[in-house]
């Protein structure tokens, strides 16, 4: 039995969350995927997955051996790009994740740049709003837009990012100008529900008083911040968004940024990866080359 083989197809079975799935990626048939799970289990003598026929879980056992193989596999993987070079020459694929506006806005130029200034190296970029895992997801770094939970990650901070609010000046015209966050209620609004699932849209009070909480009236609520940026060109509402999502619209005088002495305290934004006892050469070229445009185009918003 080739356990390396069967750590891998273990990981992808509850990675994919199926033993069909699992066979599928791999492109190997069903049964011989069950079979390397059986001879894994039969050889440390214990049972790994428990299987019904609606869903398919980890045993006390099995959570804890899961655990120990994704390490294990880790580690040859780095074994294996040492001695393939990586750590002597930048090169190799590079994983990146950002949110998927600023991704195509701020990070893909850079990135494109960056292809130029290192031959060697190429690089997948996931965009998506849902914050991917690390480890899990295979990605080797990371923009994150927000306060960062403890963690063993390594963090480089690169800027900070406004939370505004913005409204059509034909929408602006129509109704009473607000002035207060208290002005808001009653107003259409559009909500962006990643900022604002509840709406409930919170406010930093003035000088010394607490935050202000409004409860808005959404007349349109959208998944994407593109989306709630075009409606309220559109003169659907006010909306509430970072502002590297509504900053073209505002310069081109089709949003105007309300309430400004109110906003939030601005989010911070990090480049992320984890942490690792040495630094892939390609992970440290991109560090050294992104992190400095990044703040200089973000300065600038």
């Amino acid at each position: 039995m080739d356990r390396l083989e069967a750590m891998s197809i273990l990981l992808l079975i509850v990675d994919k969350g199926s033993f069909s799935a699992a066979a599928r990626a791999l492109r190997m048939p069903l049964p011989t995927v069950s079979r390397k799970v059986g001879e894994l289990e039969a050889h440390l003598g214990t049972p790994l997955l428990l299987r019904t026929t609606r869903r398919l879980s980890l045993t006390e056992a099995g959570m804890a051996y899961l655990a120990a193989a994704r390490r294990i596999l880790e580690e040859v993987h780095e074994a294996e790009r040492i001695a393939a070079g990586e750590f002597m020459t930048p090169r190799g694929e590079l994983v990146l994740t950002a949110p998927m506006l600023f991704g195509r806005l701020h990070l893909l130029p850079i990135v494109t740049e960056f292809l130029d200034a290192y031959p060697e190296i190429d690089v997948r970029l996931l965009f998506s709003d849902r914050n991917l895992h690390l480890i899990d997801d295979h990605v080797d770094m990371a923009v994150r837009i927000g306060p960062l939970p403890d963690s063993s990650m390594i963090a480089t901070r690169i800027g900070t990012m406004r939370t505004v609010v913005c409204a059509s000046p034909r929408l602006l015209g129509s109704h009473r100008y607000p002035k207060t966050p208290a002005d808001l209620a009653g107003m259409p609004c559009v909500s962006f529900d990643m900022l604002a699932a509840q709406s409930i849209w919170v406010f930093q009070g003035r000088g010394a008083k607490p935050a202000v909480q409004v409860q808005v009236r959404p007349r349109l609520i959208t998944s994407t911040a593109e989306a709630a940026v075009w409606a309220a060109m559109q003169g659907v509402g006010i909306t509430r968004v970072l502002h590297y999502q509504c900053s073209q619209a505002v310069s081109d005088g089709l949003l105007e940024i309300i309430l400004s002495e109110f906003e939030p305290t601005p989010l911070p934004i990090h480049l992320l990866h984890a942490a690792r006892a040495i630094l892939p050469l390609k992970m440290r070229a991109f560090l050294d080359f992104a992190s400095p445009r990044l703040k200089e185009r973000l300065a600038r918003l």
